[in-house]
């Protein structure tokens, strides 16, 4: 009885991750391209796939500003996790927009959490490389997630054009169409279009199944008071590095104590997409990094209309929560002293 109580609670659990059978053994490849130790939701955004069992991270690509810094952040966090077979790939630096001109920013306040760790290292290979080589390998079974601007991918699209259209699809926190920040209902020049319009409008034209998770669905997601200190009560090594960063991040200029979890909703589209609405949409960037949809062409994407917010939140909490990712090592020393207490 007891065996088949198991067995029936296993099936619930793979039933509330939409998973089943074949399914729940065929993880889903991903590439995730970021901006990481930037604004803090790419730290979030990345803490909940390494959460979720469902997705096969094939590699993550960092891409604009000062890239090696953000590197060696995400090699940190891997290494801090046990999960440093996830390779990280270098995209080339770029400058950043600082206020309504360009330049060579210094690095963000996280980048400090990165500083001098070389356990682990990036990959030799650069990020375009990487992405073009993993889908030509592999066509139609990699989603391509996109949180930052999209300098990596103009650099594939520039090298082949067609590239895009290998990818089972593409989720992209991009772009403003029905809302802009702070639910603002004026539709606002989002920061991944803005940073690299030129690279932006490469990508909104490339053909590829592209799915917008912009401002509309993400602008109004935001990580209270009261889930960030469950978050820190938490002290598993994953919650401590996202908690970390964010104490970091607090001392940008534009930070708020209740981050937006921009980047995380893109995830959580791949990973819960009953959770929201989208229509099909022909999606064009203007200059001065504006999203606009185009009603007299036919669809070239989806876009991403409505989220249930609180659903959204608390699963993703129960994900980051209900974790236990620790390296190797850690995780024989915890059974040793289980096994000691038992005995």
């Amino acid at each position: 009885m007891k065996i088949l109580r198991r067995w029936l609670s296993c099936g619930v659990v793979m039933c509330a991750l939409g998973l089943s059978g074949t399914a729940a053994a065929e993880r889903q490849k991903i590439i995730f391209d970021c901006d990481l130790a930037g604004d803090i939701d790419d730290a979030f955004a990345l803490a909940l796939i390494l959460a979720s069992p469902e997705l096969e991270v094939l590699g993550i690509t960092v891409g604009h500003g000062d890239t090696q810094a953000r590197a060696r952040v995400a090699c940190r966090m891997l290494y801090e996790v046990g999960r440093e077979d996830i390779p990280v790939m270098v995209g080339r630096a770029t400058a950043i927009i600082v206020g309504e001109e360009q330049e060579l920013a210094p690095p963000s306040h996280q980048a400090a959490w990165g500083e001098g760790f070389d356990r682990v290292r990036p990959s030799e290979e650069p990020a375009a490389d990487f992405i073009l080589r993993m889908l030509h390998e592999q066509p139609h079974e990699i989603v391509l997630l996109t949180v930052g601007p999209v300098s990596n991918i103009q650099d594939v699209l520039e090298r082949d054009p067609e590239a895009l259209k290998l990818a089972k699809r593409v989720v992209s926190m991009f772009g403003s169409f029905y809302r802009g920040y702070n639910d603002d209902f004026v539709p606002a020049a989002e920061w991944n279009v803005r940073a690299d319009v030129g690279a932006a409008k490469q990508f909104a034209a490339s053909g590829a199944a592209i799915v917008y998770a912009g401002l509309d669905v993400t602008t109004f997601v935001k990580l209270d008071e009261a889930s960030r200190q469950r978050l820190l009560l938490r002290n598993s090594p994953l919650t401590d590095a996202v908690c970390g960063l964010y104490s970091l991040w607090l001392d940008e200029e534009y930070a708020v104590a209740d981050p937006t979890m921009f980047d995380g909703v893109a995830v959580g589209m791949l990973l819960w997409p009953e959770l929201f609405t989208t229509r099909p949409a022909h999606v064009r960037v203007l200059d001065g990094g504006y999203t606009t949809i185009d009603e007299s062409q036919p669809s070239n994407a989806e876009v991403a209309m409505s989220i249930r917010k609180d659903e959204f939140l608390r699963r993703m909490m129960q994900r980051l929560l209900r974790q236990n990712l620790l390296r190797p090592e850690d995780r024989s020393a915890s059974a040793s002293r289980t096994s000691r207490k038992s005995g």
